[in-house]
């Protein structure tokens, strides 16, 4: 990902954050979570050279992505996914996906952060969210 214009659909954001509502930050908080988690399912199998793991991890990373509008995340989770498979049917080592997976961990904490810039001033009038928020992010 060269910029961060390619990280985030605004447009695509701004109509998730209308249909959602309030629920919104439950679909944040599943991105932030269980897409921390995936990036590292999928860190962890490449080192271990096993595309088989890689193929959940991303799936799960893709949808939940495209759902707020983080389409450059979900295009590299798409790749990851893509190429992952084409590994396994040819019985392949997945190195050939080695700079994609690089490039994920930095598009994902980019692509986070842009979004909590977007909804920070929603979350200062909803002060349960921002403890949750602080919670997390002391993890």
């Amino acid at each position: 990902m060269a910029d961060d214009t390619e990280l985030v659909d605004w447009v695509r954001f701004d109509q998730a954050r209308a249909s959602l509502g309030v629920r919104l930050f439950r679909h944040l908080g599943y991105l932030r979570e269980d897409g921390a988690k995936a990036v590292t399912q999928i860190e962890d199998a490449m080192r271990a050279g096993d595309a088989v793991a890689m193929v959940n991890p991303a799936d799960l990373l893709r949808a939940e992505a495209l759902q707020i509008g983080a389409i450059g995340v979900a295009a590299l989770a798409e790749d990851i996914e893509v190429q992952a498979r084409d590994c396994i049917e040819y019985r392949q080592s997945p190195d050939n996906i080695i700079e994609v997976v690089v490039q994920l961990r930095d598009a994902f904490e980019r692509t986070v952060a842009m979004i909590d810039g977007e909804t920070n001033p929603l979350m200062a009038r909803h002060p349960v969210l921002q403890a949750k928020s602080a919670a997390f992010a002391t993890r």
